[in-house]
């Protein structure tokens, strides 16, 4: 019988470990582009864009628009966001193709640079979320120093055990990764 190679061994249980925890949630910034494909424009319903949006902290925004005919302003209250009144404004942006960074929480409101198209409805509230939280993995990892003891822990525990953290229960890891060092151990 052929021995198993040390190096193809420990590849194979790096990857029992990959895809035991593939199902773990990853979170990442998102880029919103503001009003989708037509931009920040009275064309498109940006407040309905909006509102089936979810932003977060280290999220970003894009807006896109016709530098030459639109400009952004962010207003610092909700009273100058729907009264329209851009006289004080936190930030204006006119490059065209602006990204504003959503770095805490909270609501910031940006209108546009015309009052007219403001009161017309080019405006949005962003509310920014918190990140949400990593989910924490509690692992106590259990080595078999003998045959009698790979086979107690291949039997698993004798009541009902919680899952983990992330929502797996690690039996069946336990389990393979028995099976595969009981494989190494017969091919010796």
């Amino acid at each position: 019988m052929e021995r198993a190679s040390p190096n193809g061994v420990v590849g194979v249980m790096l990857l029992m470990i990959l895809v035991s925890f593939g199902g773990k949630r990853v979170e990442a910034e998102v880029h919103h582009v503001v009003g989708g494909d037509r931009g920040w424009d009275l064309s498109s319903d940006v407040l309905g864009w909006c509102s089936s949006r979810i932003f977060r902290v280290g999220d970003k925004i894009w807006f896109a628009y016709s530098a030459a005919y639109e400009s952004i302003v962010e207003v610092g209250s909700r009273e100058e966001y729907e009264a329209c009144d851009i006289s004080n404004p936190i930030r204006m942006f006119s490059d065209g193709l602006d990204s504003v960074s959503l770095e805490k929480e909270g609501f910031r409101y940006f209108t546009s640079g015309k009052e007219e198209s403001c009161k017309n409805g080019l405006k949005i509230p962003v509310e920014v979320q918190p990140k949400p939280e990593e989910p924490k993995i509690d692992m106590v990892t259990s080595v078999a120093t003998s045959e009698s003891a790979a086979l107690a822990l291949a039997e698993g525990p004798t009541s009902a055990s919680p899952r983990s953290s992330i929502g797996l229960n690690m039996s069946p890891i336990v389990a393979m990764l028995v099976c595969l060092l009981g494989t190494i151990y017969v091919g010796m």
